[in-house]
């Protein structure tokens, strides 16, 4: 079974370069690995010609994809994907040598569809003391084998069967291109179809993360998108049936957590930063819930966050 191992990218080329050199220590080495870059000036080329000339064990494509559009991006290397199974990662993750060993076994071992892995984020050493100790950047994995729940989908980290891929329109939503969500979006499609996607702690990358990511705003923004994003799935049927009356319940519930996150996070404030930052996030995640009611789109691509 060939593995193509896929990596939109945009203007990070020593994390690339990184990357690419994870991929050529693995144990299990990919068939092919696909790079597509979002950036028009082909910032990553150079990269990529170097990984080729250093002689790359695998076979090693590149494209550019010029209009600012990550789901656009992610079909790109789909298109170019020629794997029986596709592996997605992140262009600033780093895979341990068991990375695509573990993620085969485990889509062999439970007869999956789908295998969805864990990422572990790398603070830096000057972190602030605040965010060590509130853990946000830590995302949940159910243990090995187990069904993934809806809302916890991503695909930085991600194993899927490319047959099921080209049989979705897209396969990537290209309205997503400016906003988050385009991953989970997927991923829910194929969950509801039929696909069976499990978890995978054993196959966990890193994730280091970027200073520019160190900051309460860049969390505010990103607890906003997320709750958007699940709002509008929920809104939409993707986590089950909902009718008028369950709306209206989960409008109200999302007022109250509001208010009840608000008065909270002031009334933490003397206590310490990190547990009123961690009230403020909550705030911020069910006020994107609230603006998912009237089609607000919150496009964090468009911003520098």
């Amino acid at each position: 079974m060939s593995i193509t191992v896929c990596i939109p990218t945009f203007r990070r080329p020593e994390r690339l370069k990184a990357l690419l050199e994870d991929l050529r220590s693995q144990e299990l080495l990919p068939a092919q690995v696909v790079v597509v870059d979002n950036d028009a000036a082909a910032s990553a080329r150079s990269v990529v010609e170097e990984s080729r000339e250093a002689g790359a064990p695998f076979r090693l494509d590149y494209d550019v994809q010029p209009l600012r559009n990550i789901a656009r991006t992610r079909n790109r290397t789909v298109q170019l994907a020629q794997g029986d199974w596709l592996a997605f990662i992140d262009d600033d993750e780093r895979a341990p040598p068991h990375w695509l060993r573990e993620l085969l076994s485990a889509a062999e071992t439970y007869h999956a569809d789908g295998v969805h892995a864990h990422v572990e984020p790398e603070l830096p050493a000057d972190a602030p003391a605040w965010i060590r100790r509130g853990r946000f950047y830590d995302f949940p994995c159910p243990p090995t084998g187990m069904p993934v729940p809806h809302n916890q989908f991503r695909i930085g980290n991600c194993l899927l069967r490319g047959d099921l891929l080209r049989s979705e329109p897209g396969p990537f939503d290209e309205r997503y291109g400016l906003k988050t969500g385009e991953d989970g979006d997927l991923l829910v499609r194929l969950a509801n179809r039929g696909a069976k996607i499990v978890a995978c702690r054993e196959a966990t990358v890193r994730e280091p993360i970027e200073g520019n990511r160190l900051s309460l705003r860049w969390l505010l923004l990103r607890a906003f998108s997320g709750g958007q994003e699940f709002a509008s799935q929920k809104l939409r049927g993707r986590y089950g049936r909902i009718g008028a009356a369950s709306a209206s319940l989960f409008l109200v519930r999302v007022v109250g957590q509001i208010a009840a996150a608000a008065v909270l996070a002031v009334i933490c404030l003397p206590t310490g930063f990190t547990r009123a930052a961690a009230w403020c996030i909550k705030v911020w995640a069910n006020l994107g819930k609230l603006s998912a009611f009237w089609g607000a789109r919150f496009e964090a691509y468009r911003r520098t966050l």
